[in-house]
């Protein structure tokens, strides 16, 4: 995963949310269908396609998709 459109493309295929690249600056309670559920998939995939363990801690206190794109790619 390397750009937002592969991020969106996650959530839309792996997760079946449908949201589009617009949707990624969006609080989190504001995305159709988000609840806490996806919260964790989500979690689970970016962490098997990264390949590493993201900060649980500030993925909880991500506001908006943006937010949890950035902590999975950051270095």
């Amino acid at each position: 995963m390397n750009t937002t459109e592969d991020f969106i493309a996650l959530l839309r295929d792996a997760m079946g949310l449908p949201v589009a690249e617009e949707d990624i600056g969006r609080t989190l309670d504001e995305v159709d269908g988000w609840d806490s559920v996806h919260l964790l998939s989500l979690l689970t995939l970016l962490e098997q396609r990264t390949g590493r363990t993201l900060p649980f801690a500030q993925v909880l206190e991500a506001a908006t998709l943006r937010d949890i794109y950035a902590l999975a790619v950051a270095a």
